[in-house]
């Protein structure tokens, strides 16, 4: 069977991005996994290779997507309005149900909400975005994991996972709601429970992944335990996507100490995950 193609933004040309990109593609073992065509962007933010990007999966001529980190405040001050790969690409696909899921080491971990300000998560949680989150790593983790009954473990947002209304309604109103209806067709589905717990468990093996309600809920456990490796994969395009966990490191940029351990492992999986779609067209 052919080799997948993968398209390999280099990201913020401030950045580690061109960096962690070359030593990557150095790597035999990264090389023989797929074939690779690198975008080197013309502006200075990276965005103008992002949407080349695009541009060529839309028409169907590669296979998967591998980006390298950008800085959104960047992207923003040249006058484009850019919350993240993720929208962008999303809106640009005209996708309506997508999540961000982070994997690495023994997690995996699925964000409700993304870039957001803390005090605006609790307003922005829906039962419908908890669902769309459980949904979407259900169906990853079958498809690409191959995972046939999937545990997932579904946090609460509150301490002690609301203490049953006591330090909370979210869990009551919106969580448990959303559990309830997607256990009629997930039984693996558990929660909500505490975020101080439920990644402990996970690490021991009871959850094959965790929906999380929010940004730093979910990453800053993940992080601990795989910073240099972990990888974000953009869950419900229409084309895999995944870039490394981490963003531009303008602070150690062009002097050649950059760690390519989360960009080796993202091109890995991004090169399984679209060898699964060959195999299975």
């Amino acid at each position: 069977m052919k080799k997948p193609l993968l398209l390999i933004t280099t990201g913020d040309p401030a950045g580690i991005g061109p960096e962690i990109v070359k030593k990557a593609l150095r790597d035999p073992h990264i090389k023989n996994t797929a074939d690779f065509f690198i975008i080197k962007p013309d502006d200075k933010t990276g965005f103008d290779a992002i949407r080349k990007a695009v541009e060529i999966l839309k028409k169907g001529k590669a296979h998967g997507l591998v980006t390298g980190p950008v800085n959104k405040a960047a992207i923003n001050k040249s006058g484009i309005p850019f919350k993240g790969h993720t929208e962008y690409l999303a809106k640009a696909t005209d996708s309506k149900k997508f999540a961000m899921m982070f994997c690495g080491a023994s997690l995996k971990v699925t964000i409700v909400t993304r870039h957001l300000p803390l005090q605006k998560v609790s307003g922005s949680l829906t039962q419908d975005s908890i669902e769309t989150a459980i949904e979407l790593t259900h169906g990853a983790l079958r498809k690409y994991f191959r995972i046939h009954r999937p545990r997932i473990g579904v946090c609460g947002l509150n301490p002690h996972a609301g203490e049953d209304g006591l330090m909370g309604k979210e869990e009551k109103e919106v969580i448990v709601p959303a559990i309830d209806r997607m256990r009629k067709n997930i039984p693996g589905v558990r929660g909500p429970l505490p975020g101080d717990a439920i990644f402990y468990m996970a690490n021991q093996g009871m959850f094959d992944a965790v929906v999380a309600m929010y940004h730093d809920q979910g990453l800053a456990p993940f992080k601990m335990i795989a910073f240099n490796k972990g990888v974000n994969v953009t869950l419900g395009l229409p084309f895999v996507r995944t870039s490394p966990d981490h963003g531009t490191a303008y602070d150690i940029a062009a002097r050649g100490i950059a760690d390519p351990g989360s960009m080796k492992e993202a091109i890995k999986l991004a090169a399984r995950m679209c060898m699964h779609e060959l195999r299975n067209g």
